[in-house]
């Protein structure tokens, strides 16, 4: 994991409070607005008090000065680095595992937005880790945690410098390997999502990297009757992981 040094700073409800819940980070000090109350905040408040964490009243002004582009809620919390794991972890955690294993592979997603709403619906269908590029894709952030409603705080997200290595290192520890793509020749809806599987997600721009394609078992793709044929990466990735889900179930 990475240091737990303060170097990032929370803003919003649900942000700060499924941090607290989660306990992966270290909490330096909660900022709290002084024209803000309600049963949330003292809800708040009350696990704070519980893990000793201070509480300060600032100028509400002083929050919109460090976040001027988000609405803060009137709360904000100065906090450690979101604890990545390393890409070794992949295939160490996977063996220790009993049940059936349902990862998901974010090929080049850029968007905080996608990524943020990738990452809730992850947390809510079941899957039990998340694999991001090193490079050229967006971070789990500050942002990511505020867009995802605080559902990052609790995710078990890898960071991967190869993605192509990791779905062959999967593949030989008994995963079975799907790629979403639009042109995929079988249908999300014939194929078998149950048992260890790792389904992939391409970027907003250019899918999924050939190099990586090579590595998928299967290419899916989700039934289309419109005009457009394509759909957002975060909303196909949702339709994916939800039937996934629906197998496993």
């Amino acid at each position: 994991m990475e240091s737990t040094a303060i170097t990032d700073t929370l803003f919003g409800y649900h942000s700060v409070y499924e941090t607290l819940r989660a306990g992966k980070r270290q909490v330096d000090i909660l900022l709290f607005s002084t024209r803000r109350s309600g049963l949330r905040l003292e809800g708040i408040q009350a696990i704070a008090s519980k893990k000793q964490i201070p509480v300060k009243m600032v100028n509400p002004k002083i929050l919109d000065a460090m976040t001027p582009l988000a609405n803060h809620q009137g709360i904000a919390a100065h906090v450690s680095a979101f604890p990545v794991k390393k890409a070794s972890q992949v295939i160490s955690d996977l063996q220790t595992r009993q049940d059936p294993v349902f990862f998901l592979v974010l090929e080049g997603i850029e968007d905080p937005h996608n990524l943020g709403a990738l990452i809730r619906t992850a947390l809510c269908a079941g899957v039990d880790g998340i694999l991001i590029p090193k490079d050229r894709a967006c971070q789990p952030s500050a942002t990511v945690s505020r867009i995802s409603a605080g559902a990052m705080e609790h995710a078990d997200i890898y960071m991967i410098t190869n993605t192509a290595a990791i779905l062959r290192d999967l593949k030989k520890n008994g995963v079975w390997v799907s790629g979403l793509d639009a042109d995929g020749p079988v249908s999300l809806y014939a194929a078998d999502l149950t048992g260890n599987i790792a389904l992939v997600i391409g970027g907003e721009h250019k899918g999924i990297r050939p190099l990586v394609q090579k590595e998928c078992d299967f290419l899916l793709s989700l039934p289309n009757r419109g005009r457009i044929n394509s759909l957002n990466a975060s909303v196909a990735g949702g339709i994916a992981m939800y039937e996934a889900l629906r197998q496993r179930s």
